[in-house]
């Protein structure tokens, strides 16, 4: 649970900000209003979270050392998010060129990050279109897009689709299509690029059916 999920762990990290000196357990409790258990539940959580630092006091006098809590420096990392808008920003800087240069920028630029997210296939296994298409499945699965190959999976028969029912990005691919189709076929054709495959995606289309889209594979090369 994080402050963002919980007023009161967000609430208990404003008073100890607020504090001049390290807080223990019952003083925090009385400037919330709150069961020092309750409290004691919300300070273990915000240690736990890296956003409170625990301490023992030193012993002044007979009876248990009191441990006291203080907020450690820095931004909350709990705080509210919104990376679609940061990604609709510089989206905008695309879409306010011309149609056919933002299209070869998207793609050019998926192209550099596919390259970037594969690892080239090992000198002892030759780069057949099976183990790149086995590759690139494996990048686009833990980007989220939930891949499923379709189409050969004979011998000499390479995969002729892929088909894609997750999108990471399917807010943004609605309003955009036009740019972010063409970065997601970029990055298809980056990753098989550095991976020396004899195949190619060679288009994507967007919505294809309501649950997915649909990538589709060309050989460049005898296979």
């Amino acid at each position: 649970m994080s402050t963002r999920e919980s007023p009161r762990r967000r609430e208990a990290l404003d008073v100890l900000r607020a504090a001049p000196s390290p807080l223990g357990v019952a003083e925090t409790a009385e400037r919330m209003g709150l069961h020092p258990n309750t409290v004691r539940f919300h300070l273990d959580g915000l240690v736990a979270d890296g956003l409170v630092e625990r301490r023992t006091e030193a012993p002044v006098g007979p009876g248990r050392p009191r441990t006291v809590y203080t907020a450690r420096p820095g931004m909350d990392r709990g705080g509210p998010r919104d990376y679609r808008l940061l990604a609709r920003m510089l989206l905008s800087r695309w879409a306010a060129a011309d149609p056919a240069e933002a299209r070869a920028e998207a793609m050019e630029t998926g192209r550099a990050w596919g390259r970037s997210l594969v690892d080239p296939l090992p000198p002892h296994e030759p780069p057949t279109a099976e183990r790149s298409v086995a590759r690139l499945v494996a990048l686009l699965d833990g980007l989220g897009f939930a891949p499923r190959v379709e189409g050969g999976g004979e011998p000499g028969r390479p995969a002729r689709r892929i088909r894609l029912r997750h999108c990471p990005f399917l807010e943004l691919a609605e309003e955009r299509s036009d740019l972010v189709c063409p970065l997601h076929l970029g990055l298809m054709q980056g990753a098989l690029t550095r991976l020396g495959a004899p195949l190619t995606a060679t288009a994507l289309e967007p919505f294809a059916e309501p649950e997915s889209c649909l990538a589709h594979l060309t050989p460049t090369a005898p296979v």
